[in-house]
């Protein structure tokens, strides 16, 4: 039986990893990534240039993607965006810019998903957190980045809620720091021993998809603890 992934941000470290490891699992890849932006996902099966910040056009994805495939097993919401500065040092625009890629990117999923899901009775939403929105210690420097990411521990939280009586499922991922050449080349002092590999993270993915007795659990992925 044909299992479906959708993996949005798929061009990113994490994105490729996720798509690498779900793909060489036997599952049906369908990527996004952003519209014009010349991204490549060689390993998915099927591409869409969607905005995942747009309701809009989530909407319309949605609906091509159910005319296409019909159900779908899970869903990796892994669009985001990272960004510095404590409290005094961030602007009401620095927060609508990371709302808009750290939370509407997986609101705007879930709204238009949530309604495949319950038609099937089944399915496994794949959110990506944040360190620092449990730890005040970590997210003072980063308020922005922190504070988006806090949303997402709640609407994870009000999936499970709406769909405890069936087999719908909202887990919710927390690295410490994803060790990618970005983040390397922006923290060059760090121990970067301490930090979570982006197979990691594809790898937990995995097993909470395929293990359905785990019901909207919380994965702590803090390198080097």
């Amino acid at each position: 039986m044909e299992r479906n992934i959708i993996i949005t941000g798929a061009a990113g470290n994490l994105g490729k990893q996720v798509v690498s490891k779900f793909k060489r699992e036997g599952y049906k890849v369908i990527a996004t990534i952003l519209p014009d932006s010349e991204e490549e996902v060689e390993e998915a099966d099927d591409v869409y240039e969607v905005d995942v910040t747009s309701e809009e056009s989530v909407a319309e994805f949605a609906k091509e993607y159910q005319l296409q495939y019909g159900e779908v097993d899970a869903i990796g919401l892994l669009v985001g965006g990272y960004a510095n500065g404590g409290i005094e040092d961030t602007s009401v625009q620095d927060i609508e810019k990371m709302m808009k890629l750290n939370f509407f990117t997986a609101f705007n999923m879930v709204k238009n998903f949530l309604p495949v899901f319950k038609k099937a009775d089944f399915g496994t939403f794949l959110f990506v957190g944040a360190r620092p929105s449990l730890q005040p210690a970590d997210g003072k420097n980063v308020v922005a980045y922190a504070l988006s990411k806090s949303l997402l521990f709640q609407l994870a939280d009000y999936v499970a809620e709406e769909v405890k009586d069936s087999k719908i499922r909202s887990h919710i991922f927390v690295p410490s720091i994803i060790d990618t050449p970005a983040n390397r080349e922006a923290m060059p002092e760090e121990n970067f021993s301490e930090w979570v590999s982006p197979a990691e993270i594809a790898e937990a993915m995995h097993y909470a998809v395929n293990t359905p007795s785990l019901r909207n659990m919380t994965f702590k992925l803090y390198g080097g603890v």
